[in-house]
């Protein structure tokens, strides 16, 4: 795996434009080079900042749409159309104003779908989805893989000491008793994400600055989710300066952007 990389901008809005255009160079490189893209997004206010970044960004045409695969990192289990579901928020920041393909918007399941309450079998099925597209077990090799950072260190639905950040086998499990609401969730498990190429790992704002230092100082991924996180050729922590305020002086990047 990767060694983490910090790119500390002045601000949340500064970061979520500069990770946006960053996002499109790596789509475009990708679908040059292999004839599509595959990202997976991540919800929450920096999540959903960079995808409406995005929507606004110049450079937002050159990529091709009907050629990129989306996935989610993580879910909330409730029904579909839900505001507080991930899927539903990047609609309404970004995905409803591009020409996407539907068939290529892997969304994760609802509440309300075929599994009802059991949320075992809809991480099932997503698991089986995810294998399906590489043809046997596993994940593709995600182009990027985003993750917003929590202020207790949790990434996707991921969270300090519970049994998910614990999983070495399955790709996709379902999440109860989260400590934050909803408790029921979908996600990927750390073997997943670091199947990605690059994992983008976001964070701004005070709450998250001892996150972000805890995280980068050598914690383990089950006290620390996020410092399981690491992509197989980048690992990208980007950060706004008060989101890295408690790194350590020997952590801080040279140049900041």
């Amino acid at each position: 795996m990767s060694a983490p990389q910090l790119v500390v901008h002045r601000d949340k809005e500064l970061m979520a434009q500069a990770a946006a255009a960053r996002l499109i160079t790596r789509i475009v490189d990708a679908q040059a080079s292999r004839g599509s893209a595959s990202v997976v997004l991540t919800g929450g206010r920096n999540g959903n900042g960079l995808l409406a970044a995005l929507g606004s960004a110049p450079a937002r045409d050159a990529v091709d749409w009907s050629r990129l695969d989306l996935w989610w990192g993580d879910e909330r289990y409730l029904p579909d159309g839900d505001p507080e579901r991930n899927v539903t928020q990047a609609r309404e920041a970004l995905l409803d104003r591009v020409p996407l393909d539907p068939a290529r918007v892997h969304a994760m399941p609802a509440s309300d779908g075929p599994y009802g309450d059991d949320v075992e079998a809809a991480a099932a099925a997503y698991a089986e989805e995810l294998a399906t597209t590489v043809g046997g077990g596993g994940v593709p090799a995600f182009d990027v893989l985003m993750l917003g950072v929590g202020p207790d260190t949790h990434v996707a639905s991921l969270f300090p000491e519970l049994p998910a950040v614990r999983e070495t086998v399955r790709t996709v499990v379902g999440v109860r008793g989260a400590p934050k609401p909803p408790p029921v969730r979908i996600s990927l498990t750390l073997p997943a994400i670091r199947a990605a190429r690059e994992v983008w790992l976001l964070a701004a704002g005070e709450d998250k600055a001892k996150a972000a230092a805890l995280a980068l100082s050598g914690a383990g991924e089950v006290q620390a989710p996020a410092a399981g996180a690491r992509g197989l050729s980048r690992t990208l922590w980007l950060l706004d300066a008060a989101a890295a305020s408690e790194l350590p002086r020997s952590l801080y990047p040279p140049a900041t952007a």
